[in-house]
């Protein structure tokens, strides 16, 4: 248990690692947000082209993980967990993690459905032969997998769970993983939003959904949908007492709410709720907001109710971008990374732009639109929605 004079009611981010753009570590992420934008094209992972070849998906793939797992392990370990012992381990030795008692660090991993594209890949490989299909997919097709795996090679005692939120679920685990330190269960807890290692299937849903595009332009007047970008990131989260001498941010505030709905559709009442709930919590208003971070897929309803929300919170003044616009749409672990990409962006005083916003559906709005923006960010937003009705907030205010 904490000691009678620990501080539980302040909470920093030690720690980030961090994959997307063009490859791992932060410094890939600070270049696909303040350098050139890597671009978009063909996906080339086997299990990314329908079966037919009549159509092919354009997003952006990142490189193979490094190797940090003993072989014998990694044989074993799908792309998302790969991918994530990389960026847990660069959160890790950021926070100084090995300093602390292994019985005082939990681990939540925000995903679900995570390995689609190998499933269907071992199902056409074993197919007329299923009598040899390997027992690791025993255990392997469970989401729980990515946390064990963690948890194997890093010393995470106190407690591994696995949450879901659909586009929502990385800001679910930053969630999870500040209620779990707030509440003295640890002293440190690792929220990280897991690569989804999405499957022609997949892609082919949110196609017929009307939801993908080739082209991804965040509140632009000719925004059609997201596009697919592989990415994964691991934050620290810690009580302040227990922090490294420079933290990230102080997570201020949060919300995690149920819209009741159970499609796609967004909801501006949900969003907007989270929105107030989590400024409450902060103990701020709207004016103290320099920035928002916005969940901004780029589809053209979930764009405009997103908005809708910002106005009603008196949150038209803020600077808003779209991540989304530079690195694509991450699905499970968009809330986490785009949280990363936040924090980067409050610790440098600068603000990546959004890219391809020409035409603005609502000019009135702050939108930092063609060029990287120096901005001092004291008090930032970080929007997140996922099907099913998800909504989340999360409040970051600088130091600790």
């Amino acid at each position: 248990m904490p000691s009678a004079q620990a501080d539980l009611s302040s909470i920093v981010i030690a720690g980030i690692g961090v994959a997307a753009g063009r490859g791992y570590g932060k410094q890939a992420l600070r270049d696909a947000l303040f350098g050139e934008a890597p671009a978009f094209g063909p996906l080339r992972r086997d299990g990314r082209q329908l079966p037919d070849g009549t159509s092919s998906f354009i997003g952006l793939e990142l490189p193979d993980p490094p190797e940090l797992l003993p072989a014998r392990i990694a044989r074993t370990a799908g792309l998302p967990g790969r991918a994530a012992i990389a960026v847990l381990d660069e959160a890790w030795c950021e926070a100084g993690l090995e300093a602390l008692d292994p019985m005082r660090i939990g681990l939540v991993v925000g995903g679900s459905s995570l390995m689609a594209r190998e499933q269907m890949l071992a199902q056409r490989d074993y197919a007329g032969r299923m009598a040899y299909w390997p027992p690791r997919h025993g255990h392997m097709f469970l989401d729980t997998d990515i946390a064990g795996l963690c948890a194997s090679a890093f010393p995470i005692r106190g407690f591994t769970m696995s949450v879901g939120g659909a586009s929502a679920s990385g800001a679910v685990a930053v969630i999870q993983a500040a209620d779990a330190v707030r509440s003295g269960r640890v002293d440190a807890c690792i929220a990280l939003g897991a690569l989804q290692d999405v499957s022609c299937l997949d892609l082919q849903g949110f196609r017929a959904l009307g939801a993908l595009t080739e082209s991804c332009r965040p509140f632009d007047r000719d925004h059609a949908g997201f596009v697919y970008g592989e990415s994964t990131a691991a934050l620290v989260l810690c009580r302040a007492d227990a922090a490294p001498a420079n933290p990230y941010g102080t997570l201020a505030g949060w919300a995690h709410l149920a819209s009741g709905h159970r499609g796609p559709e967004p909801s501006m009442e949900g969003e907007l709720a989270a929105i107030r709930s989590a400024l409450a919590m902060a103990g701020l208003s709207p004016e103290d907001i320099d920035y928002v971070n916005a969940h901004a897929t780029g589809t053209p309803l979930g764009d405009e109710t997103e908005l809708a929300a910002l106005r009603a919170a008196g949150l038209d003044c803020a600077r808003i971008n779209a991540t989304k616009s530079l690195i694509g749409h991450g699905l499970a672990s968009a809330g986490a990374v785009e949280l990363a990409a936040t924090l980067i962006q409050m610790r440098e005083g600068r603000l990546h732009p959004t890219r391809h916003l020409d035409n603005p559906i609502d000019p009135a709005m702050d939108f930092v639109r063609g060029a990287v923006e120096e901005r001092t960010i004291r008090t930032a937003l970080k929007l997140s929605f996922g099907f099913g009705g998800v909504d989340t907030a999360l409040v970051i205010r600088e130091g600790a």
